[in-house]
């Protein structure tokens, strides 16, 4: 058995799952739509539904394994700013608050990066 692509199979299932639901909870959670409206972005609103778009359209094709390493990049993208707008701020209480606060967002990027470079 090719231990190797079941276990690239499955961190390409776990980080469509985590984008798809994520663009889905952006769109049904009025909450969670607000919190990112309120970050400070410009034009939030377009920007809301241009991350929407991307977490749901990209997701999917890495969980067909079509265009993955084309997908991941704007993932990538939107990890890093996710961190520099949401996560980065929290280093004022202490940086053991920053390292849980960010913790999922690291993984979720270090597996964004392993996919970008398996795939061609």
């Amino acid at each position: 058995m090719n231990t190797s692509f079941s276990t690239i199979n499955l961190l390409r299932y776990a980080v469509a799952y985590v984008f798809i639901t994520s663009g889905f909870m952006k769109l049904i959670s009025t909450e969670l739509a607000n919190a990112f409206l309120n970050i400070g972005l410009p034009y939030p609103h377009i920007m809301l539904y241009m991350v929407v778009l991307l977490e749901i359209v990209c997701g999917i094709l890495i969980l067909l394994n079509r265009a993955v390493k084309n997908a991941v990049i704007p993932l990538i993208a939107i990890m890093i700013a996710a961190l520099l707008l949401t996560k980065l701020p929290s280093l004022n209480t202490g940086f053991i608050q920053f390292a849980f606060n960010a913790r999922l967002d690291i993984v979720v990027l270090v597996l964004l990066v392993i996919l970008y470079n398996r795939y061609p």
